[in-house]
């Protein structure tokens, strides 16, 4: 065996103690979290059809880009499955003789996004604006392909990937809630706000595991840090098709709604990086050894090579109309 992978274990295991508590300090216990019924009209009630109609009111005056962010939005949450089954392969994580801390903690914070893709998609059924086979088959194509999101088994990687993802999908949850409270869709953006707020608590957990792995194995985790930053943080939304299009064909145009109307840009996945530099205190870190010393030189100066990159970079202003939404039927 790797004698890498050995210490990588013996770290998950050491960890392992901790876990429980993380589930008690960094989830919500089932009775007491909110679920996607809290956000949408009550099927049993007598207001019912008044609730829809006032839903598919107010959806009238979310324009096109809007609504293309988050189709897109939903359908990566919807893809669920992936990323359990992703993390359930990760060294140290095992589900075999009964499980171990880690498999509980993937299980449930599975159970917690899960209700984002389920409130997200009754939504958009409910709104009437979108074609629902279509973002129905794009969510089957996501799940169907899979993706490689270059962390392999690695613990450390993957730490670091899902600290960024997290961080990532509550800027962009965040800033949908803001434009629909803007449009004056105040229901939907307590959806979304309230699916932002899981989204930082999830950023804070896993970020946490990425803290105590850097106060056992500073050098090793160090290095790790900066392969993913150096190969990029590839977003599940980067593998979006629609039917009859080929794996990732959806993402350039996907990427330039988001971009055109302030959801996520490229600023903000600098921003993010620089806020994992700050939060695990990277320039301040003792103990590397010579490799880990040349990564942590890397890392620091990476943001500002990335915004003199970014700062040339133009977005379309060109809409390209996807299947998932009909422009007939949006602003």
């Amino acid at each position: 065996m790797d004698p890498q992978k050995n210490i990588r274990l013996e770290v998950m295991q050491q960890l392992e103690s901790k876990v429980d508590g993380f589930i008690d300090q960094f989830l919500i216990p089932v009775e007491e979290i909110w679920q996607p019924t809290d956000f949408l009209p009550n099927s049993q009630g007598d207001g019912f059809y008044d609730e829809v109609t006032e839903i598919r009111e107010l959806a009238k005056e979310l324009p096109y880009d809007f609504w293309v962010v988050l189709v897109g939005d939903t359908i990566t949450e919807e893809a669920l499955p992936t990323y359990e089954s992703w993390l359930m392969d990760v060294d140290g994580v095992s589900q075999q003789d009964g499980g171990t801390s880690w498999s509980r903690w993937v299980r449930y914070w599975t159970a917690e996004e899960n209700r984002h893709g389920d409130v997200l998609n009754k939504y958009l059924y409910l709104s009437g604006r979108v074609n629902m086979i279509e973002v129905e088959r794009t969510t089957q194509h996501l799940i169907n392909d899979g993706f490689d999101i270059g962390t392999d088994r690695d613990p450390y990687k993957n730490f670091v990937y899902t600290s960024f993802q997290e961080l990532a999908t509550y800027v962009s949850h965040n800033r949908v809630a803001k434009l629909a409270r803007n449009y004056g869709n105040k229901s939907l953006a307590k959806m979304c706000k309230i699916i932002s707020g899981d989204e930082m608590r999830h950023y804070n957990a896993y970020s946490t595991f990425v803290d105590e792995i850097f106060k056992i194995d500073p050098s090793n985790m160090m290095i790790a840090f900066k392969d993913m930053m150096k190969n990029k943080i590839v977003m599940p939304a980067m593998f979006l098709r629609e039917s009859g299009d080929s794996m990732g064909g959806a993402f350039d145009e996907f990427s330039n709604c988001a971009q055109r109307i302030g959801v996520y840009t490229g600023n903000d996945y600098i921003d993010i990086m620089k806020r994992l530099i700050v939060r695990w205190d990277i320039e301040k870190l003792t103990g590397l050894n010579e490799e880990a010393e040349k990564a942590r030189d890397f890392v620091t100066k990476l943001p500002a090579r990335m915004e003199r990159i970014q700062s040339r970079i133009k977005i379309s202003d060109e809409i390209t109309h996807f299947k998932w939404v009909n422009p007939a039927l949006t602003k």
